[in-house]
Order: C-alpha cells, then structure tokens, then sequence
C-alpha cells in the first residue's frame, strides 16, 4: 500500500487515540472516527469539484476540523497545501499577501479557511472557490465515499519553503515519497505503536509537524496528543506538563523550545518525564549547551540523559535525512576552530583546549536515503572531517519545485539533492557546519554567524533568539554586520557589551551593529531568523531601528 489514503484505511492499522488540546480542554477521539469523518469530507470534497490530482488549500490552527480536512484531501486522492499562519499579528498585511501568493503559486482548486480567519481572506475573482468548514460538513455523506485509484506517484503534498518571504519555493512530494520517508524515519527510531506516544504543539504547516509527528503518527495508529503552536506559546510550560500527564515517549521541536522547556523544568514540581525516549532536537542549529542545560533540568523530573537529541532533516526529503540511534543522547565531536575556518577541516581537539569548538554529531542517513559531502571548489567527494556542501539522494528525495524547473535543476547534481548545508562526516555520521550562503568570508576565515549570533544572544538587554549576524560587501574585505532585537534602556552600554562579545567570539570587531526593535527582525513561517531578507533591510535602510 502506497498511499497515504491506503495507509490510513488498513483494517490491520492500529485504532490509536488522538488527543486534540485546545487552551486548557483535551479531546479525545480514536483514529478510526476522524477517519469516518474524513471519509464524508472526502465526498464533500468532490461535490465542490475536486478531482484526484487537484490541489487543495487550507488555512487555520491545529484542530480536529483541520486535520479531519487534511486526512479527507488524502481520501479524495488530492495534494495539501497547508498554509502558514501569522508569526505575529504586527505583520498582517504581509500575511494575507504571503498566503495569497502561496494560494495562487500553488495553483490551488480549493481554499478551505477555519472561520477564526476567514475575515483575513479577502478574495479576488482570479482565486480559488473559498470556503469554511461548514460548507465542506454540509456537502459531507460518509455513506457516498468510494476511494478513488490509488496512484503511488501523484503529489500527497505541496510543502512551501519557509525561506526568502518574496518567492517560497512549492516542495513537491508525491505520496511514495512520504511513505518512504516515514517507514524510514520510523524504523530508525525503532516506533512501537503499539506502546509509544507522541505528544506535539509543532505547526502542520511544517514538515516537522506535518510529515514527522502527524503522518507518522496517522499511519500507524499511534496514541498523539496534539496541540497548537499557539497553546503552546501561550505557556511553554504545558509541553512538559503534557509529556507527564500522557506520558509521551516520543516529541519534538526546536532549539529554541527545548530552551523553554529547560526553564519550565527548573520551576516545575510532580512531572514524570520517565517514558520520554525519543526527545527530538531539530529544525534549527542545535547549541549543545541548552541540551546540557536541558537534560540537568529534567534530572528531577525522570528525564533520562539519553532521550534528548538532536538529528537533521529538511522538507526536500520530506522531513527526516539522518537519525541517532534512540537513547543516544547528544554526541559532540570537538574540533580546532581555527582550522575548521582556514582549512576546511575538522581537526579534533580536546574539548576543554583553547580554540575548540563542538560540534553535535546528528547520526546516519535514515533507511533508504544515502548521503555524501563534496568539495565546493571542484565536487570531489570528500574525505572523513574534510568541509564541504552535504548531498542526499534515495527514496524519500522530493521530486521538485512546484513549476520551477530552474531551481529544481540548480539544487540537483545528477540524482543528489544540494542541500546548501556545509558539513562533514565522521565514521558516515553526519555533522553540520552551517549554511553555505550565510557563512561570512574575512581575511581567508569561514566566520560561521551562528557563532556570533549565540554569542551576542548573553548579553543582557539582548532578547534571546532575536539576533541576525551576515556579511556585507566591502571596500578590502567583507564587513560583519550584528543586528539585535532589544530591550533596554542604555542602548550604547549594549552596543558596547555587543561589541566586546564579537571579538570575544571571532576575534575580529563589528563593521556595524544594529539594535531593533523587538518583534522586528525578519522570521519564516516556522520561526526562524532570515539572515538573506534582514541583509536585505539592512541595505535598504529597512529595518525598526530603536
């Protein structure tokens, strides 16, 4: 079987139970009545005039509505287009520009919006036929479902990129291609559905959320208890809370979040984090010391050392590229930071030695995928600890952007996929260096930002996770640039204490540094920095300087 709709219509698969949390209330439902209901969408579906091969978009919060309309897009042997909610109500009007261009890119038969923000959707004659909920419920006849001919090879999803917010690029994967990656992400985690528990708040409009946690989890019956990223925000605290309360085995999110966590568990009392074994680091760079912070938190509460840590992933392979085996815990390899930036090569280093920088080792390639470093001067596949760009080919590789075939061949040599990510491989485990495109170039030095912008985020009055470091064309060499969101009231004090933590860091000073105003600094949809677009403000005189 392989499509999704076949999957989720197993008799064999297991009737797990979803929890659905909205604010402070929990549903509970089996997975065999959001199918039913799914089934009588799928009809309502087709009586709006979706074909198989259509696409379908939707907008709204995590809810039972929207993952009962995902499942029945599916059923009709149509394409989701999960569209991307606000990061923050100040950028509304960029919003509603972004998810019209992401509707009409997409090329999208349907809209279907949650009625919370329908009055954000301000349709215009050359958009698609729009409607709510209710309007798909009331066209709904769970008796008139028949499954359209399965095609392994027709588009399951359309993931937009959560990169440069002007041109989103349309991630084609059809449904072979998903289920390959889930088989493999899960047969790498060793999944037992029969025990294991997934708890998430990630957005499914992400392929963490969307492919990772709730197709997995669909497939194979899973216990899930799924929130919103937007319950979540409200009070981070819940997440752990949550984890105790169901005992969740498996859960994943960002730095940033496993950061929140970290300060929930130092004031929290009564949870048991015993049953988590698979506590998943990933989506952005991971700082090995908020893991450590992380896992001396959780101490207390159960929370083995083993069961935090970090692996690679990204939508071009659906979501998972390489995995640790579970209970690994976080691995770094140390290396001789001056030598990684002049060299290219990671030589080991004792962890405590001057100049030593650690790196997280982020394990193999998950089943079905193989990966390979290349030289980025001439393509020579690279030698063990020898820097250069990371490239994946197999089963769960997207079949390209959506109506880009200039990009779609850019990002592909022969059948590997370019991923854009400098790294190395130590005994065929993966380890990343950075970004190609944001690693800053000064006297022969590759200066990584990420090392700048952990750095500069210490410093008080900075706000953590709000700070943006690229490099600009100079006179003689490459200028650094740091732009920092900010609260204070000494803003040349912070500048200052900036400063001095740049050169602490790189050795070298700021051509310039920038604070803004919080809230202000460029974010994709899933919440992370856009080092490419804040250049781009810089140099336009652009940004909310305080």
């Amino acid at each position: 079987m392989t499509t999704i709709s076949s999957r989720i219509q197993d008799p064999a698969r297991r009737d797990g139970t979803v929890t659905f949390i909205e604010g402070d209330d929990a549903h509970p439902v089996r997975w065999s009545e959001v199918l039913h209901d799914a089934r009588g969408l799928a009809v309502g579906l087709k009586r709006l005039g979706v074909a198989p091969g259509d696409h379908v978009a939707i907008l709204g919060p995590t809810t039972r509505n929207l993952v009962t309309t995902i499942q029945a897009v599916w059923l009709a042997e149509a394409t989701v287009v999960v569209l991307p909610l606000p990061m923050r109500m100040s950028s509304i009007e960029e919003f509603v520009s972004q998810t019209r261009g992401r509707i009409l890119g997409a090329d999208a038969k349907l809209l279907v919006v949650d009625p919370e923000l329908a009055p954000f959707i301000d349709a215009h004659p050359s958009d698609p036929l729009t409607v709510g909920y209710g309007d798909l419920h009331a066209r709904a006849d769970v008796s008139a479902y028949t499954a359209p001919p399965a095609d392994p090879d027709s588009l399951a999803i359309l993931q937009f990129t959560s990169g440069s917010t002007s041109d989103p690029k349309g991630v084609m994967l059809p449904n072979r291609t998903v289920l390959a990656n889930v088989d493999g992400l899960t047969a790498a985690l060793e999944l037992d559905p029969e025990t294991d528990v997934a708890v998430s708040w990630l957005p499914l409009y992400h392929d963490m959320g969307l492919v990772g946690i709730l197709v997995s989890s669909m497939v194979f019956g899973v216990d899930l208890v799924l929130a919103g990223p937007q319950t979540f925000m409200a009070s981070p605290a819940r997440w752990m809370q949550w984890m105790s309360d169901y005992r969740g085995t498996i859960t994943a999110g960002p730095n940033f979040s496993w950061v929140l966590a970290t300060r929930a568990l130092n004031r929290l009392d009564g949870l048991d984090l015993s049953a988590l074994r698979v506590g998943l680091n990933g989506a952005e760079p991971v700082d090995t010391r908020a893991v450590e912070a992380l896992v001396a938190a959780g101490a207390r509460h159960g929370l083995r050392p083993g069961a935090v840590f970090p692996a690679f992933g990204m939508a071009e392979v659906a979501i998972a590229g390489t995995f640790p085996p579970p209970m690994a815990g976080l691995r770094v390899d140390a290396v001789d930071q001056r030598v990684l930036e002049t060299e290219r090569y990671a030589a080991p280093v004792d962890p405590d030695a001057e100049g030593a920088k650690a790196f997280a080792l982020l394990g193999r390639a998950i089943p079905g995928l193989e990966i390979r470093v290349v030289d980025v001067d001439d393509g020579r596949v690279c030698r063990d600890r020898e820097v250069g760009e990371l490239q994946i080919r197999g089963t769960s590789v997207m079949s390209g952007y959506y109506k880009r075939p200039d990009a779609t061949a850019a990002t592909f040599d022969g059948d590997w996929l370019r991923t854009g990510d400098l790294a190395y491989l130590l005994d065929e485990e993966l380890v990343l260096c950075g970004r190609m495109k944001d690693v800053i170039i000064v006297a022969g030095r590759n200066v990584f930002p990420e090392d700048v912008e952990r750095s500069v985020a210490e410093v008080d009055g900075v706000r953590a996770g709000n700070v943006i470091a690229f490099g600009i064309d100079g006179s003689r060499r490459e200028k650094v640039v740091v732009v920092a969101e900010a609260r204070t009231d000494d803003p040349d004090g912070v500048r200052s204490n900036v400063a001095a933590r740049v050169r602490q860091t790189i050795g070298m000073s700021a051509d310039d540094i920038v604070l803004v105003d919080p809230g202000s600094l460029p974010k994709t949809s899933s919440g992370k920095l856009q080092r490419s677009l804040c250049r781009d403000r810089y140099l336009g005189s652009e940004l909310a300087v305080s």
